[in-house]
């Protein structure tokens, strides 16, 4: 898999170390509630980097794979598999790469966390954290928010009280040779005021067109989102406050830290909703090429349950848009900036 970043600064402090340990957050075979194939998902910079430091040219990197078992997909290559690309790609292009999903693989998801990483060295002298967390496993809901819990379950939840439930949750999907969907939530700290444009660059429209390029993710919301439409307006609008030096502060923070398209200052919060992966060993009906019915089991080694995984991609398509946005308002002189 390769990935090219254009438009990137110079000067920047990049190193294979710093993608490295992005990427291991997001490679397979990391516990039992992920697939279980063995990628090392080693990166290699080619280009874009001299001495340690970003030279303003395009940066291109590439990772290996190593323990692809192409073979595995012979079975299907004429069979549009449920819940996949197979069916849309042959009617677009009349061909498809049926050796693991090809461009709808999520292992074309190694290039965004790549980038991710980059974005996140733009960001980083302003302040801006990103945090991505599992909050949702089919029924299991998480009850807290404790940042420092992340990184220490296997599900990558900020609830270390719900972790239990929802590797139960995804076990008994995995025992079941079925698989689960959850949601995961993003949390942008630190955004300067001004990013995002009145109209067409609306960050929260950016930023919704961004996640849901995301594989196997079927809902965005951006602050309160749904739940929003169960409050009067005199409850989801976030009250101003006169803060020192002229400052505003907000009571509450409803619109997820964007207002009229343009971040506010709060928090930008957002979360998608992913589907159940579709992959899986239980049987089901299917159809091939012929417009015959088939019975299809997926072979291979597949995750029960994607949400684990996708905490760094989140992360990092969130620092992409933010990026991108803050190089935009740095372009047009914005005083905040």
């Amino acid at each position: 898999m390769g990935v090219v970043v254009d438009g990137c600064p110079a000067g920047l402090a990049l190193s294979e170390e710093d993608l490295q340990k992005e990427l291991d957050r997001r490679r397979p075979g990391q516990s039992k509630v992920v697939t279980q194939r063995q990628e090392a998902d080693k990166a290699e910079i080619l280009s874009g980097v001299f001495r340690g430091k970003t030279t303003g040219h395009p940066i291109s990197a590439i990772v290996r794979n190593t323990d692809a078992q192409s073979k595995k997909y012979d079975e299907i290559e004429h069979i549009w598999r449920p819940g996949h690309a197979d069916y849309t790609y042959d009617q677009k292009y009349g061909i498809r790469d049926h050796r693991g999903g090809g461009r709808s693989s999520a292992r074309e998801m190694i290039g965004r966390v790549v980038a991710g990483v980059i974005a996140q060295k733009i960001l980083a002298p302003h302040g801006v954290k990103i945090t991505a967390y599992t909050t949702q496993v089919g029924s299991v809901t998480a009850k807290k928010r404790d940042l420092s819990a992340i990184e220490k379950n296997i599900v990558r939840t900020a609830d270390p009280d719900a972790a239990e439930a929802m590797i139960k949750a995804i076990d008994e999907a995995r025992l079941a040779t079925d698989s689960i969907g959850g949601v995961v939530e993003c949390v942008a700290s630190g955004v300067p005021v001004g990013l995002g444009e009145p109209v067409y660059g609306k960050l929260d429209a950016l930023l919704s067109f961004a996640l849901m390029s995301l594989n196997a993710v079927k809902g965005v919301e951006i602050g309160d989102g749904f739940s929003s439409v169960t409050m009067r307006g005199s409850q989801n609008n976030d009250r101003m406050r006169a803060g020192k030096n002229g400052q505003v502060t907000f009571e509450t923070n409803h619109a997820g830290g964007i207002l009229g398209g343009i971040s506010t200052g709060q928090d930008i919060i957002c979360r998608i909703a992913i589907k159940p992966a579709s992959s899986i060993a239980l049987e089901q009906p299917a159809v091939d090429r012929e417009g015959r019915e088939v019975p299809l089991k997926v072979e291979g080694r597949h995750d029960p349950c994607l949400c684990p995984r996708a905490v760094p991609v989140v992360e990092a398509m969130v620092a992409i848009v933010l990026a991108d946005a803050l190089l935009a308002a740095k372009a047009r002189g914005q005083p905040a900036l």
